[in-house]
């Protein structure tokens, strides 16, 4: 894997990071799949990022390596209102009214899945959502009105109007939706060089879905930011909240389709999207249950944390002192985060591995347990109405998680061992 190429996009197709002078003086760079190497090339010139390099990064949302391991649909949002785009439409209505006329026809019992066979022991799927609260617990506020039309949110891309905009979501529901079944959410924001299908695949997404029951929400950037997602120092305030007001819109639409829990709702940002998880997580923190910032942050060039008026439980990972891309330190942008989730009274579980811009090396340790089972089960084990502060691994980690994970800041032991990759 060549310079640059990084995180969950580890394994998917890289391209350079690159500068190229022009006569003028001025540089162009080409986006490539490292988390935020794009990001720090393009400060470095001044935001000087030729259209061409920009389309050609804003272009690969089409990938459709997901195919093969999800099960479902990965053929890239089409531009909206395309005849790809109706033709999507169409063969996803087509395959949801399938999938809906089976529901109910198989039954999964505690610790079985569909995709992985029977989890041993079954209490490696336990999990705190969808327990009932102490008395006199915090609630969320309601679920947000859309601000436009819903249409029904089916397994696969679906386009739909937020903020006047088409913008696409990918849908991952259990294969085996149960009539009536109440799914817990995820919003699972991709990198700078990925896709949505990108982060379904390396995330083993549909899996985890199956397994841990709950609703994924991969989000589709607008295409309008060279760095995907808005958290700069340069996007504006507007910028901002049309991006929110996005989250806010899935979320409703998603429970006109779903039984949704909203006392389990997180946001899940890998690099850029965990650059832009960061924001989401105190400006909608009434929402959201928890976050998982995967080599994100903030500070530098990225926007402060600005508050959050629910003080929600926070994993945040990174990848050792060599999570280093170009000029961005991503232990610096963590540890920045952790200091300000700290001031505000967040628990927090720390994660560092020692591989860099890369992949996070994450093992359950169950062979027919999603790789990814200790990240999912944090989401799933951290419920709106925990109170501030509190994370009930204070008790003790569980096996899915990754030794060198724990719960505070800075507790938690380096890992050592091999790593899949080099990373920027």
């Amino acid at each position: 894997m060549g310079p640059c190429a990084a995180g969950f996009v580890g394994l998917a197709t890289p391209r350079a990071c690159q500068r190229t002078s022009l006569e003028t003086g001025m540089m162009r760079r080409t986006v490539q799949n490292g988390w935020f190497c794009g990001l720090v090339m393009a400060s470095m010139a001044l935001f000087g990022c030729g259209s061409e390099s920009a389309a050609s990064a804003g272009g690969d949302t089409s990938g459709s390596s997901g195919a093969a391991s999800t099960g479902v649909v990965t053929t890239g949002p089409a531009v909206p209102g395309s005849s790809a785009s109706s033709q999507a439409s169409a063969e996803g209505t087509s395959a949801a009214d399938e999938s809906s006329s089976e529901a109910g026809s198989e039954t999964t019992t505690a610790g079985e899945t569909t995709t992985g066979g029977p989890i041993d022991p079954p209490g490696a799927l336990d999990v705190l959502c969808g327990t009932a609260p102490p008395d006199g617990a915090e609630t969320p506020l309601p679920l947000p009105e859309p601000s436009g039309v819903c249409p029904p949110f089916i397994p696969g891309w679906n386009t739909f109007a937020s903020s006047g905009n088409a913008r696409d979501v990918f849908v991952v529901a259990p294969s085996d939706l149960q009539p009536g079944e109440q799914l817990p959410v995820a919003f699972l924001w991709h990198w700078l060089g990925g896709s949505a299908a990108d982060f379904i695949e390396e995330a083993d997404v549909q899996n985890a879905v199956d397994q841990f029951r709950f609703l994924a929400l991969v989000p589709a950037e607008k295409g309008d930011l060279i760095f995907r997602w808005p958290f700069s120092s340069v996007d504006s305030n507007e910028r901002m909240e049309e991006e929110f007001v996005f989250f806010d819109d899935m979320l409703a639409c998603a429970a006109q389709t779903y039984s949704i829990d909203n006392t389990c709702v997180s946001s899940v940002g890998v690099s850029a999207g965990a650059l832009f998880t960061s924001q989401l997580g105190w400006a909608r923190s009434e929402y959201l249950s928890s976050i998982i910032v995967l080599s994100g942050g903030t500070g530098g060039l990225v926007k402060p944390w600005n508050g959050a008026v629910h003080i929600m439980p926070a994993m945040v990972l990174w990848g050792g002192p060599s999570d280093v891309c170009v000029a961005l330190n991503f232990t610096n942008t963590s540890e920045n985060l952790e200091a300000e989730l700290m001031a505000d009274g967040h628990a927090v579980v720390e994660c560092e591995h020692n591989c860099g811009h890369s992949a996070p090396p994450f093992e359950s340790g169950k062979p027919d347990l999603t790789p990814f089972a200790g990240m999912w089960k944090f989401f799933l084990d951290h419920p709106y109405w925990l109170e501030d502060g509190e994370t009930p691994w204070d008790a003790g980690t569980p096996p899915s998680l990754p030794e060198w994970c724990s719960v505070g800041i800075g507790s938690s032991t380096p890992r050592v061992g091999e790593c899949n990759g080099p990373g920027c």
